[in-house]
């Protein structure tokens, strides 16, 4: 089975090529995929799909050609990885199956139809406006930490640090809790502080996340467009831009009235070809 590595802000993902729908991809195989010492080791999976020979995807086929089949590390689903679609969109370029000239090029996702715009080592994802909703709360190492719930497509819950807890000093190894009433289906949890001003941005956050289905990653697109919702409402402003700095290095978001661009940094870094049989025999 052949596959591309590739990684956005060391948001990394295994990419697979699969244009007709042929390839019998399994939670099992996915979670085999992403084990770090005994897969490939990656966030989660992307396959490469046609929109039209994809279930999930064929509603999308008259808007867009390929649909992103995105699945979780432990071989779930998820509607939307914004890190995942400028991975997608990268691999597309790169590999001639698209050309985007001049205009956004659309891709199908779970969460409905993104646009995307590459221009040299930067590519940006246009998505869903986040919509803030109610307030809820996080347990995390005996603290509790009172958040924003967010729906950027999937769910999540920014949580911003009260003075006197430190970022870098949380313990992410294990879940945090959350109220499974107001997230039936889990959240991504992202943890914020404000950072020093940034030339051309109107606020500057620095964020750690846990991923539902992957634990705590380096950088999370969605997420950040979630965390630069809520930066902007705390300032009184509707629009505007907000660099993020993530574990893996930093991702710019601008929200508008009617959407949010998420840009940076994608890169494939290896490609190859892995035995599926062999992974079954990991354990």
């Amino acid at each position: 089975m052949e596959f591309t590595k590739g990684h956005g802000t060391g948001n990394d993902f295994v990419l697979l090529p699969d244009p007709d729908g042929q390839l019998d991809l399994t939670p099992e195989l996915v979670a085999a995929l992403c084990d770090r010492r005994r897969g490939i080791g990656a966030d989660g999976v992307l396959r490469v799909v046609r929109a039209a020979k994809h279930p999930d995807g064929a509603g999308l086929a008259g808007e867009a050609e390929w649909f992103m089949d995105y699945w979780n590390a432990d071989g779930s689903f998820a509607e939307m990885c914004g890190n995942g679609a400028r991975v997608f969109v990268r691999y597309l370029v790169d590999t001639g199956l698209a050309t985007p000239v001049g205009t956004a090029l659309p891709v199908a996702t779970r969460a409905g139809l993104v646009r995307a715009l590459v221009d040299g080592d930067t590519v940006s994802v246009e998505m869903r406006r986040p919509q803030l909703y109610d307030g809820s709360t996080a347990v995390l190492g005996g603290l509790t930490l009172p958040g924003t719930a967010v729906d950027v497509g999937n769910p999540h819950l920014v949580c911003v640090l009260p003075a006197g807890v430190e970022l870098s000093a949380l313990d992410l190894t294990t879940a945090p809790e959350f109220d499974p009433a107001v997230f039936p289906s889990g959240v991504n949890v992202e943890f914020i502080v404000a950072g020093e001003p940034v030339d051309g941005a109107d606020e500057h956050t620095l964020m750690r996340v846990y991923e539902r289905g992957s634990a705590e990653t380096l950088s999370c697109g969605t997420g950040a467009c979630a965390v630069a919702a809520v930066a902007l409402r705390d300032i009184a402003r509707e629009t505007g831009t907000v660099a993020v700095d993530v574990p893996g290095g930093r991702v710019t978001v601008t929200v508008t009235e009617d959407s949010c661009w998420l840009s940076g940094p994608a890169v494939l870094v290896a490609a190859g070809a892995v035995d599926p049989a062999a992974l079954s025999k990991r354990r």
